[in-house]
């Protein structure tokens, strides 16, 4: 097997025993309530945050700590070991730009080792699920190139669409527009959003109620994918800001057009902070992005 170990940071929202099996380092993501700073050290249980929101306090979250970057990542270089790095959209944070900016500095100081990073150009699980598959190509013998040239040729076929129940947290972050903000927050009405190729999120239309909106991305998932390139042995990942009963019923309806392997996961507090309680995505590989 190559000498190289891939990194994520926490945004990725890969399941703790998976990064425990295989010993993945993770870069912290930052979130804070008032003057406490959570993410890594310190850090609030999925629920106690979500809990935290909905009796009205808003957080803030924070891009990682260059500080943090080069100590886990000078560690792994001083065992002999190449990096490859799964970063949260570049579109988003200046996360990713934070980890190149260090790569340069470090491989500057150890010329002969290598950091590679890959900009996953989405969120949440949606970045997960290239950690997975570079987990899968790494175990197949792949070098740490190879792994990279996958990625970046299945980036766009990675399709994330989410629903929120409150898309202010959204707009307070910049991350949609005031307009879409007001429109999604009329009476019974339902965004659809979407991770786009360029690694921005993008509201993809309303429907009226929330099992509807749960059903539409089921449905829209169906339309979006290519069978032809990619089977149902692929992974799917289902995404929740702590509402696992829905989150459950996605999957079993992912699970009913016959996909054989589903994951769920709550949406940890970096992100959920903009997308807020009771938001539920999928992620899937399909038809590229557009």
């Amino acid at each position: 097997m190559s000498d190289y170990v891939i990194t994520t940071d926490s945004n990725s929202d890969v399941l703790p025993a998976f990064i425990k099996e295989n010993n993945l380092t993770i870069i912290p993501q930052y979130y804070a309530f008032g003057d406490t700073v959570y993410g890594d050290q310190l850090n609030m249980e999925p629920h106690e945050f979500y809990e935290t929101m909905r009796k009205g306090e808003l957080p803030k979250s924070m891009a990682n700590n260059p500080e943090v970057i080069r100590e886990r990542f000078e560690k792994l270089l001083k065992e002999g070991k190449d990096i490859l790095h799964i970063a949260f959209s570049s579109a988003l944070s200046g996360s990713c730009n934070n980890v190149v900016m260090t790569a340069n500095e470090l491989t500057e100081e150890y010329p002969d080792r290598k950091i590679v990073v890959f900009d996953s150009l989405n969120a949440s699980l949606g970045e997960g699920v290239s950690v997975y598959r570079a987990v899968e190509l790494w175990k197949s013998g792949k070098s740490m190139e190879e792994v990279y040239d996958i990625l970046t040729e299945e980036r766009d076929h990675v399709n994330v669409s989410f629903t929120v129940n409150d898309l202010n947290h959204l707009q307070r972050g910049g991350r949609v527009s005031k307009t879409t903000a007001v429109v999604g927050s009329l009476v019974n009405i339902k965004p659809i959003l979407t991770v786009t190729a360029a690694g921005e999120l993008k509201a993809d239309g309303t429907v009226r109620g929330r099992k509807k909106s749960l059903k539409t991305l089921v449905s829209r998932m169906e339309d979006a994918l290519d069978p032809d390139a990619y089977g149902k042995d692929r992974m799917v990942a289902v995404l929740h800001g702590d509402c696992l009963d829905e989150a459950q019923s996605v999957a079993e309806m992912v699970k009913n057009l016959g996909f054989t392997n589903v994951v769920i996961n709550d949406v940890s507090p970096s992100i959920g902070t903009h997308a807020g309680p009771g938001v539920v995505g999928l992620v899937f590989y399909g038809k590229k992005r557009s």
